[in-house]
């Protein structure tokens, strides 16, 4: 799951470089398609590495060689604990040190390109036939700032649970205490839950879109609710009338 919201996080913001860079050809460039195939290959992508300790790469044959050589297959049994399941090595080499750090930089890097695009559009005098560009860039400047504080999350949510790991593989000794563990684990999860009350609060579009989604999906079945109910009264009142007359 790390792994999709760093590439998705690194999309959204080459997104964004690309709409400054290329205003007038970003249509063009970034259409509907285009968006689909890049969400698309975000998740394949999170998925191939979220199965990889399954093509192999886990403590299996560690396991299998500890276990005394007279014991049966059938009485084989493994703790399902993920530390005992899977290797630190491949949470620490290869999905920490690949797939988590390196995107976090180039996101950071591309945030400071965006940030200094604005600013100079900003900061440029405006010709008496130009459009003003204060207000399309300043709502770029407010969207790119929520993207920065999600980053933020996701590296405070993230990070500790991967610091535990790098304590775990370079230092089996060394004894993180379970409450530690239990936050951490906690703030990866809520991480997903952060981002749409961010985006809701922080992004118009995306808090009325929101709106429209929840108004059309259960504002609208309570209000049909009501309606059938008031219906289904309004139905017995007159077969009560008609029966009172006959």
């Amino acid at each position: 799951m790390n792994t999709y919201h760093g590439t998705s996080e690194f999309a959204q913001q080459g997104n964004s470089t690309i709409l400054l860079l290329h205003m007038r050809s970003y249509k063009r460039v970034v259409t509907a398609k285009r968006a689909v195939v890049a969400i698309f290959a975000c998740w394949m992508l999170a998925f191939l590495v979220g199965l990889t300790p399954m093509f192999g790469w886990n403590n299996l044959h560690q396991i299998k060689k500890g276990e005394e050589p007279n014991s049966s297959q059938s009485e084989f049994i493994i703790t399902c604990q993920f530390e005992t399941v899977i290797s630190m090595e491949y949470m620490v080499y290869f999905n920490f040190f690949i797939w988590v750090l390196p995107p976090l930089f180039l996101m950071l890097v591309i945030y400071l390109e965006v940030f200094n695009l604005i600013q100079k559009q900003l900061n440029k005098k405006l010709s008496s036939n130009s459009k003003d560009p204060q207000k399309y860039f300043g709502k770029e400047l407010k969207i790119a700032k929520s993207l920065a504080l999600i980053l933020l999350l996701f590296a405070l949510s993230w990070l500790p649970l991967h610091m535990i790991n790098c304590i775990t593989l370079f230092c089996p000794t060394c004894k993180t205490p379970m409450i530690i563990t239990y936050i951490a684990i906690f703030l990866t999860h809520g991480n997903s839950a952060m981002n749409p009350i961010v985006y809701a609060f922080r992004i118009e579009k995306f808090r009325s879109t929101f709106l429209q989604i929840w108004k059309h999906y259960f504002c609208c079945k309570s209000n049909k609710t009501v309606n059938n109910m008031n219906n289904m009264n309004n139905v017995s009142l007159v077969n009560l009338d008609s029966r009172a007359v006959i």
